[in-house]
């Protein structure tokens, strides 16, 4: 079997592998094998290439140039490296948009989103997913069997962009025969929709248009029924070029590299089809470009927030049936996107690096080899500087290498806390939100950065996972609640915490006949009679935490667990299930989910600023995200097998049981 990671043994047992990310047409290819030898003596072991070479590999149709590829590939080859070869689908040629134009996606105002830069397809258009499973075909035939190549990569990055709702023609009609297969008649989408409200019905299914340039907000029914049907076109895309892949190029893994903080499409459904999740890590542009505060994007502006990465590593973990998962783009220094892009800190790219170890990581690989000084990334560092002069993160590289061979594999994480994310929930929360930033994934970040300042190992684990062997289970915010999950939560002997919104519509969209929490009351009795939104300032404070943005009004006979000190209660008891009926603010988050571990009798140890704890095997890591010393608690006793107790800036420290 070839695959990009060691898998004769466990998962668990596997050291974990480090790679690159490489673009041979990008240099002379008198360059390639020195390129190569290099990255073999900095401890790199994989090398991911092609994702992006479309237009050197067919620059005419049906003309195939595949002596530049075969040639990359065996001199990669020959210095030792294990290649993961990309599908090209993310950059289709200009020939190729010249012979269907219409393969573009529209965005919301109906504009194409033309040739120029890439991801310029629409996942709806037959002619173009017909392509796109035309040159996989060809290339898995060309290298299906090639010693060199031990995984594939499927297209890049799905939805970069915001590329997973087009508004063209293609998805129109798309969605159209979608929405006949899901509901059969048109009375039955008008009845499930509420379409009697403003004179909405429909009086076929080809009289549905997109939820577009409508007056005002189109029905949130009729959205979420988009945001499914474009999902699932992602889906069936990325499925239509694995199968191809299983077929001629049997043994080897196939994986897609998934973004941060991105939720347009179901990754638990694209998941479902791959071998391996992996994502592309960039901390320093998440924590600029996404919700974190003044503060934290000052505290942490060279390291990242200490919980942007593993939040990640144990979102992707969930997203497969086998839990396997790699980060296919690691940062390596200063990036191009964001709107502040300083450098890491010394120290940080190792850190990141053998953070992903502690949480099961297959493989790191770095983006990229060279920094290309053409076109739109010039910006962009990588290992090298573009003269080849090495950049500061091959150093930490080759650093981190030394340090996993010395660590060896990682062993089996623990099964502590089981946080539960959909990711219809961020839609429905998107689309009605009621209050500004209160969407799903971020009420879920809060809860599980709450569960880590307690020294907590969490898996972020879909709605139908099973409970079994976890003492808590925490869902921060879950408007649609399956069946499968009451289910699960009733028969799990262990604490639960329900958060706000959840179980508050049906999978329609509707308010449930009971009230929220809907099919939740059969493990927390109470009804949610009144919400309310709240502007900052307007807070309801209790001891060392508040009330802030949200605020839920129950009728129910639990008991009051946390009481603000005007009387209004921000979370609710009843046995071994809290209901927090606010949003989940860092210090509120932190109080419930302190309470609920001490009741599950879990370990917790209080971290200082800046640090996090991973358990794996029977090891403890530890990683020091802020820029001042800091101490690991006594209350983690043993042997240091590296780094110290007292760990400076980016210090790491891993300790096992005398």
């Amino acid at each position: 079997m070839h695959t990009f990671s060691d898998h004769t043994m466990p998962p668990a047992a596997a050291p974990m592998r480090l790679g690159v990310c490489y673009y041979p047409e990008h240099w002379p290819e008198a360059q390639w094998a020195e390129d190569a030898r290099r990255m073999v003596e900095a401890g790199l072991s994989r090398v991911r290439i092609g994702e992006f070479a479309w237009s050197r590999i067919e620059p005419e149709p049906g003309r195939y140039d595949w002596g530049w590829l075969d040639r990359a590939i065996a001199v990669l080859h020959a210095a030792g490296l294990g290649v993961i070869l990309g599908t090209p689908t993310a950059t289709p040629p200009k020939w190729l948009v010249d012979t269907m134009p219409d393969m573009v996606a529209l965005d919301a105002m109906g504009h194409p989103r033309g040739f120029g830069s890439r991801r310029h397809y629409c996942f709806s258009h037959a002619g173009y997913r017909a392509e796109a499973v035309r040159v996989t075909r060809a290339l898995a035939q060309r290298y299906g069997q090639n010693p060199a190549v031990v995984a594939w990569q499927t297209d890049n990055e799905y939805g970069c962009h915001d590329t997973v709702l087009s508004y063209s023609d293609a998805a129109r009609d798309g969605f159209r025969v979608w929405l006949a297969d899901r509901y059969g008649d048109v009375a039955a989408l008008n009845q499930a929709w509420g379409n009697v409200f403003w004179s909405m019905e429909y009086g076929s299914f080809g009289a549905i248009d997109l939820p577009n340039l409508t007056v005002t907000e189109a029905n949130p029914a009729h959205q979420l029924a988009f945001r499914r049907f474009a999902s699932d076109q992602v889906t069936v895309f990325n499925r239509a070029q694995v199968e191809v892949l299983r077929e001629l190029s049997p043994g080897r893994d196939v994986v897609h590299n998934f973004m941060g903080f991105f939720t347009e499409f179901d990754h638990h459904a694209v998941g479902a089809d791959l071998d391996v999740a992996g994502w592309d890590s960039y901390p320093l542009g998440f924590l600029d470009s996404f919700r974190f505060s003044e503060a934290d994007k000052l505290a942490y502006a060279r390291q990242g927030h200490p919980d942007i990465a593993a939040f990640h590593h144990d979102l992707y973990r969930g997203c497969t049936r086998s839990g396997r998962w790699a980060v296919l783009e690691q940062q390596p220094g200063p990036v191009n996107w964001a709107r502040h892009n300083p450098a890491p800190l010394p120290g940080m790219v190792r850190l990141w690096t053998l953070e992903a170890m502690a949480h099961g990581a297959e493989l790191v690989s770095y983006f990229r080899w060279r920094q290309f000084p053409k076109a739109q990334e010039q910006h962009h560092a990588g290992l090298l500087r573009p003269d080849s002069v090495a950049a500061p993160g091959l150093g930490e590289a080759a650093q981190a290498a030394r340090d996993l061979a010395a660590l060896g594999p990682a062993g089996a994480p623990p099964r502590s806390v089981a946080l539960v994310f959909a990711y219809d929930a961020d839609w429905v929360t998107g689309i009605q939100p009621q209050g500004a930033g209160l969407a799903a994934l971020w009420a879920a970040f809060e809860c599980y950065s709450a569960l880590r300042r307690l020294g907590l190992d969490v898996d972020i684990v879909p709605p139908t996972a099973a409970l079994d062997g976890y003492a808590l289970c925490v869902i921060p915010c879950l408007p649609i609640v399956p069946e499968a999950l009451v289910t699960a939560l009733a028969d799990f002997p262990g604490q639960i915490v329900i958060g706000p919104r959840s179980g508050s519509r049906t999978i329609e969209f509707a308010l449930p006949e009971t009230l929220p929490p809907g099919r939740l009351q059969q493990v927390f009795p109470a009804q949610v009679v009144r919400v309310e939104s709240l502007r900052p300032g307007l807070e309801h404070r209790g001891d060392g935490w508040a009330i802030a943005r949200w605020l839920e009004h129950l009728e129910t006979a639990a008991a009051a667990d946390l009481i603000a000190d005007d009387g209004t209660v921000a979370c609710w008891q009843h046995g071994r299930v809290r209901y927090l009926a606010a949003w989940p603010e860092p210090a509120l988050a932190n109080e419930v989910m302190a309470r609920a571990a001490r009741d599950a009798g879990l370990e917790v140890h209080a971290m200082p600023e800046g640090l996090r704890l991973r358990r794996a095997g029977n090891r403890a890591h530890l990683f020091n995200y802020s820029v001042a010393p800091v101490d690991i608690p006594a209350s983690l006793p043993g042997r240091f097998v590296l780094g110290t107790r007292r760990l400076g800036p980016a210090g790491v420290a891993v300790v096992e049981p005398d």
